[in-house]
């Protein structure tokens, strides 16, 4: 199975609905992405916090339509 950029994009707005976001991807496959979420939401958070945020957002859809996301995320 895969995922399209876009069904990516919108559960990750979904979660984080003020989130910037920049996605790649990685293989050409609609299974490996690369993805940078901007947003005030991380303020105060740890690396691994907001990292579950943006996992949560995801978390039926990891390992089933989506093989592999490279995360990284930036407070504003």
């Amino acid at each position: 199975m895969s995922m399209k950029l876009t069904e990516l994009e919108a559960l990750v707005k979904k979660a984080i609905p003020n989130a910037e976001i920049e996605i790649k991807d990685l293989a050409g496959d609609d299974n490996h992405y690369s993805i940078v979420v901007k947003s005030d939401t991380f303020r105060g958070k740890s690396r691994i916090e907001q990292h579950q945020i943006v996992y949560d957002a995801l978390a039926e859809k990891m390992g089933n339509k989506l093989h592999a996301l490279q995360v990284k995320t930036i407070s504003t």
